[in-house]
């Protein structure tokens, strides 16, 4: 009970920082709207591509989903590299706190922000006309997926962040993951129109499990086998990721 006490400190940490801060919670709750339009009208014309099949609205929006998950997931880190340089991160690992606790808290406070992000896209995508054959059960899932996503690469921006120590070494990072790892999915393009080589990639490719699991979700000829298949391996990954940041904490305390 300690550890799931301190891991609520930790999350109603971050949540206070976010509502404190209007200008922050206003980026944060309009970013993935602008996306949405934005890509929605650049790339609604590859409709017309022999091969696509269906509305690209119906398309999208789990890409758009899934791109802000990772995008808003990379910059965790960011808030325990203000913690080492103020030395707050010192006094919190002079105390008895699990270690586990401090990710834990910040990757639940993640996810969840990435939950409302998600919420308002699928919201603004029903007003642009998307359909959502799946139901409100195929909303949930592609939530789900996002939250799992965001929860891994939250964890892996949290342990990169403690070991580098840099912001610098964090944005270079997230730039040079989130991008390829977007474009080397189906986030924006029909896996068919795809080069071969990007399709056998993106079968490894974890932004892509959660693209086709949340897509999947959404449509009305649902293939839950392929659904599980993804979320098992996202949950795995979450907490693969979850093991290298608490490791990652220890390592630091040591070399103090």
């Amino acid at each position: 009970m300690t550890g799931l006490r301190q891991t609520w400190q930790v999350t109603l940490r971050g949540v206070r920082v976010f509502l404190r801060n209007p200008a922050y919670m206003g980026i944060t709750l309009t970013q993935p709207l602008i996306w949405l339009v934005l890509f929605g009208a650049l790339f609604k014309a590859v409709t017309r591509i022999p091969g696509f099949h269906g509305d690209y609205i119906d398309f999208l929006t789990p890409g758009i989903v899934v791109m802000l998950a990772v995008s808003s997931a990379g910059w965790t880190g960011m808030g325990f590299i203000e913690d080492i340089h103020g030395g707050v991160m010192d006094r919190q690992l002079a105390s008895p706190v699990w270690r586990g606790a401090l990710n834990a808290g910040s990757v639940i406070y993640a996810a969840l922000t990435i939950m409302l992000q998600t919420v308002l896209i699928v919201l603004l995508a029903l007003v642009l006309g998307a359909s959502y054959s799946g139901g409100v059960g195929g909303v949930l899932v592609l939530i789900l997926v996002a939250g799992l996503l965001g929860a891994a690469f939250a964890s892996l921006s949290n342990g990169v962040a403690v070991l580098a120590r840099q912001r610098e070494a964090l944005i270079g990072g997230v730039t040079m993951v989130v991008l390829p790892l977007t474009f080397l999915s189906t986030a924006l393009m029909q896996k068919s129109l795809m080069p071969s080589w990007i399709q056998t990639v993106a079968r490894f490719n974890p932004v892509n499990w959660a693209v086709v699991a949340g897509r999947s979700a959404a449509t009305a000829n649902t293939d839950w086998t392929l659904v599980a298949t993804r979320i098992g391996l996202l949950a795995a990954l979450a907490l693969t990721c979850a093991a290298f940041a608490t490791r990652a904490f220890t390592h630091y305390q040591r070399s103090l």
